[in-house]
Order: structure tokens, then C-alpha cells, then sequence
């Protein structure tokens, strides 16, 4: 029997920390603040994926740096950062 290889594929987005809202704990940012990949306005994030890395200035972050939505991404601490750090989100979808 032949081996069939899942299908993988990424799904980038990205924006900066300006773009989120709250403070502390509830710091999130929508996904309609992001951008896609064609350079177009996202309207969400994937709604099943097998995982996601989270880029702050380009540096990949620990699965506890933070939680997604299909609607935001919450960066607890992110309001400390500059309004100008830039983010890239990237879900692997199967």
C-alpha cells in the first residue's frame, strides 16, 4: 500500500502591536487588523489548524506567550511592547 502525505499548508498574517486593544491580561488584537499573505484585510483566522507559531519582531514566542480565535489573538503583557513591534502569525492547516 502506498504512504499518502497529509496535506499541510501555512496560512501567514501579519500586523503590528498598535493594532490591539486592552491592557495586561486582555491585551488582544482582531484578526481584522491583520493582513494575509496577498496583502488583503483578513476576515478571520483559520477555524482548524494543526498548530500556529507567533513571531514578535521576528522572533518565534513559547505556546504561553499566547491564545488564538478565530477572531483575535490575546498577548497577555503585549500593551507594553511599541505600538510599532511588528507581528506575523502562521497557522499550519491540514
Amino acid at each position: 500500500m502506498p504512504i499518502v502525505k497529509p496535506f499541510l499548508a501555512g496560512r501567514r498574517f501579519a500586523s503590528t502591536i498598535g493594532a490591539g486593544t486592552g491592557t495586561g491580561a486582555t491585551f488582544a488584537i482582531a484578526a481584522t487588523a491583520f493582513t494575509d499573505d496577498t496583502g488583503a484585510a483578513a476576515t478571520a483566522f483559520p477555524g482548524s489548524f494543526a498548530y500556529y507559531n507567533l513571531y514578535i519582531n521576528g522572533v518565534i514566542q513559547t505556546a504561553d506567550t499566547s491564545t488564538v480565535t478565530t477572531t483575535t489573538i490575546t498577548i497577555p503583557g503585549g500593551d507594553a511592547l511599541d505600538p510599532a513591534t511588528p507581528l506575523i502569525v502562521q497557522f499550519v492547516v491540514t
